[in-house]
């Protein structure tokens, strides 16, 4: 068993964005240091740690990731490569983080839009992936309630339309079966 399969999925999203920013900071290194000057490189790298917040801890790159996301309309789709779980790693890094937790709150509505329409969608397995995402940065919001109340409707009524199914060919088999011995 591997390193990275022995830890917890946070952990493993954690460290595989942790290695894609690594990745993407040392090809922005690369071509930084091949197609810049040397004034105005130095000036671009004393920019860059100020809008990171200057630390090494990787939470200035979360926060780029996420607004990326962001603006890629990637709330809480696709798992992996979303803002909610961009934000939620700068929060474990920083739980005090005022942009982290600013982001989180203002895209609430939009985001648990989101986990409607895929309970909508009937693609039941992702709207549960993206409501424990939500409930990660508020389990006590009564929206999210309201719709882990939907999600299990849905599924009650995805798992009747299914046995109604499987009742239907199972007698269309046995009418079948009746009709070949006459």
């Amino acid at each position: 068993m591997s390193r990275l399969a022995s830890l917890a999925p946070r952990q493993r999203v954690f460290v595989t964005v942790s290695l894609v920013a690594l990745v993407a900071v040392g090809c922005g290194v690369y071509f930084w240091s091949k197609g810049g000057s040397a004034s105005g490189s130095t000036t671009a790298a004393s920019g860059n740690a100020s809008t990171s917040g200057g630390d090494d801890s990787g939470v200035g790159i979360l926060l780029d990731l996420a607004k990326t996301a962001v603006s890629e309309k990637r709330l809480v789709a696709p798992a992996g490569s979303n803002a909610y779980e961009f934000y939620l790693s700068v929060l474990q890094l920083d739980p005090q983080n005022k942009v982290a937790l600013e982001e989180l709150h203002e895209s609430f509505p939009v985001a648990s839009a989101d986990v409607e329409r895929a309970i909508n969608d009937d693609n039941l397995d992702e709207a549960q992936r993206e409501l424990s995402l939500l409930r990660e940065f508020d389990s006590t919001n009564y929206i999210l309630s309201l719709l882990g109340g939907k999600l299990d409707a849905q599924r009650q009524l995805q798992i009747r339309q299914d046995e109604a199914r499987a009742a239907a060919m199972q007698a269309q088999q046995q009418s079948a079966g009746n009709g070949s011995m006459l």
